[in-house]
């Protein structure tokens, strides 16, 4: 079983006093993802949920757009997800010719152009959907909280939740990489038949930047709420794409930046 977390004897100092005492770090390890067994990136994930990691990765990348393009999700060893593509059915060659290595904190690196950032999604939310009041998003965060175990030993993991229309948490994911947790959480989706996810709330545990945003719009998320800020081209791709973006989100309020129709204040 692959552990998220590791014990750690460190030196602390409070107040001037020196004790020896244990700790946990979260662990930080790299995962080749290949596909039909050729090596297609390296990213710097916690290890768990890497089938579900190679899944989101590929979906939210524009590589598949649905299950019947995969045969099987092998793990070939601790740090190594080969993906098989079925015969009938041809991965994107654009991401198969890029090859890059990811950090656990850019979902974008090595990308060799502009033109490569930017993936059209097929699940636009509709603009009439639902609508959320804002005491079912003050109370998201502490639902988070009450799940995000690892995060309670180390303090070092970023998490993406996904919840209904209501508020009801179904799920969450885990990792140092802030787009490494979304893609699990996507992939899990895109597996269980979920996608598109035009009737959930994605809640992140940090900042809105902009390739969480382009990857929740790949899933048809409607309303993305993130603790931290946004930063400017969230902004303008959550307008683009009929998605409501929050900020800021506390237990007594928030900032809405773009599409306040699904936020019911009456």
């Amino acid at each position: 079983m692959a552990l998220s977390h590791r014990q750690h004897t460190l030196v602390r100092i409070r107040q001037n006093q020196i004790e020896t005492t244990p700790d946990y770090l979260a662990v930080e390890e790299p995962l080749q993802l290949e596909v039909n067994g050729r090596p297609l990136s390296i990213t710097m994930r916690t290890p768990g949920d890497d089938k579900a990691l190679a899944i989101g990765f590929l979906f939210t990348e524009g590589m598949i757009e649905h299950m019947d393009q995969v045969d099987d999700v092998v793990q070939k060893d601790p740090n190594t997800v080969n993906v098989v593509s079925s015969s009938g059915h041809s991965l994107s060659t654009v991401g198969i010719e890029r090859n890059f290595y990811a950090t656990s904190s850019c979902g974008v690196c090595g990308k060799s152009s502009v033109d490569q950032i930017a993936a059209t999604s097929k699940y636009i939310p509709p603009v009439g959907d639902f609508q959320v009041p804002p005491d079912v998003l003050y109370g998201l965060q502490d639902q988070l909280l009450t799940v995000q175990k690892t995060f309670e030993l180390t303090g070092g993991l970023h998490a993406s939740a996904l919840f209904d229309h209501e508020g009801n948490y179904l799920y969450h994911s885990e990792d140092v990489g802030r787009h490494n947790a979304l893609d699990k959480l996507i992939g899990h989706a895109l597996m269980a038949g979920r996608v598109p996810l035009y009737d959930h709330i994605l809640l992140l545990s940090g900042r809105a930047s902009f390739e969480l945003l382009q990857k929740a719009s790949m899933a048809g998320i409607p309303l993305v709420a993130a603790v931290g800020a946004p930063s400017t081209l969230a902004v303008e791709l959550a307008q683009a794409n009929t998605m409501t973006l929050l900020g800021f989100l506390k237990k007594t309020g928030c900032n809405i930046y773009t599409h306040p129709h699904r936020i019911c204040t009456a």
